[in-house]
């Protein structure tokens, strides 16, 4: 009996050294866990990444790159990681947005645009500690030059002639100083431009179809304009027909050259004008005109058809 009761008094203190061994390994596990996760959130032991830098801020002020690959340890409170800096290609939209954006073209015509700059960081002290939030002034300065000329060309070259305002905004951003004797993009951030690409340059949906109403309107005042030449070049034909004529007639008549047209060769040449009217509109007539050299032409009536002479 009194061995049953040992046994079973030895199981228990063994179950209960276990739980304590195991709560006591729980516990410790846990603290080891919070101490980590507090290191790793204050950063004071941090990793450099492949192709990656590290700004770190000094409590005196000062600023320092860190590029050596691998773990880094900090002193807390005393030192700050101010950014982490990719080294490799980067990517910036116009108008930070890789959706198009509207710009104004030089004509004052409306087009949805869409371009990005590829770069990477040369310069790590120029591009992380002379500039303060870096990536944002570089947007500002790349959105300025790449939208200047944009908007300073032409709506057909904008649409049609991409290739050469690419390569021009290329050149611009690695070549033109931001302002005049100032330093170029590629000096002010330390960075190097590799390549520059226009995706899309378009009109608007609305603007298309005003501008098809547009050359429709302009293809029709244009045709009535033909027209209204092809008339004024018929009537300027005929006008110098009929003054050739008058001159011929004036000369056959006698007339010399450099002297006034007798006006009685009007009269007589309207007279025969409305006589041919009177013809076409009246059949079976014979109608003739007298010119009586300067009065008023008297009115001339068709003979009747059975009239006979009486005298």
């Amino acid at each position: 009996m009194k061995e049953k009761q040992t046994q079973v008094f030895l199981q228990r203190a063994r179950f209960f050294t276990l739980m304590r061994r195991l709560a006591f390994l729980l516990v410790s596990l846990t603290l080891i866990y919070s101490l980590a996760a507090v290191v790793y959130s204050t950063q004071v032991i941090y990793k450099v990444k492949f192709n990656y830098a590290v700004i770190l801020e000094q409590f005196g002020g000062a600023r320092q790159a860190v590029t050596d690959v691998g773990w880094h340890f900090r002193l807390p409170f005393f030192t700050r990681l101010e950014q982490e800096v990719p080294l490799m290609n980067q990517n910036m939209y116009v108008g930070g947005a890789t959706e198009p954006i509207k710009i104004i073209s030089r004509e004052n015509v409306a087009l949805w645009t869409s371009a990005v700059m590829t770069f990477k960081i040369k310069d790590l002290k120029t591009w992380g500690i002379e500039n303060l939030s870096p990536k944002t002034l570089l947007q500002g300065d790349y959105d300025g030059i790449a939208k200047d000329i944009l908007q300073g060309k032409e709506v057909n070259r904008l649409i049609s002639d991409r290739e050469t305002i690419k390569e021009e905004i290329f050149h611009a951003l690695k070549n033109r100083p931001i302002n005049k004797n100032g330093p170029t993009l590629e000096g002010k951030y330390g960075i190097e431009v590799v390549s520059f690409v226009l995706n899309e340059t378009r009109f608007g949906d609305k603007l298309v179809e005003a501008t098809e109403e547009k050359k429709r309107r302009q293809l029709i005042a244009e045709a009535e304009n033909y027209a209204a030449d092809q008339e004024a070049q018929r009537i300027q034909k005929l006008y110098k027909a009929y003054l050739d004529g008058i001159q011929s007639l004036h000369l056959a008549l006698g007339g010399r050259e450099g002297q006034q047209v007798n006006p009685n060769l009007f009269n007589f040449l309207t007279q025969q004008k409305w006589a041919t009217a009177y013809e076409k509109n009246e059949s079976n007539q014979k109608t003739f005109v007298l010119h009586d050299g300067g009065k008023s032409p008297g009115i001339t009536l068709p003979f009747p058809a059975d009239s006979t002479d009486s005298n």
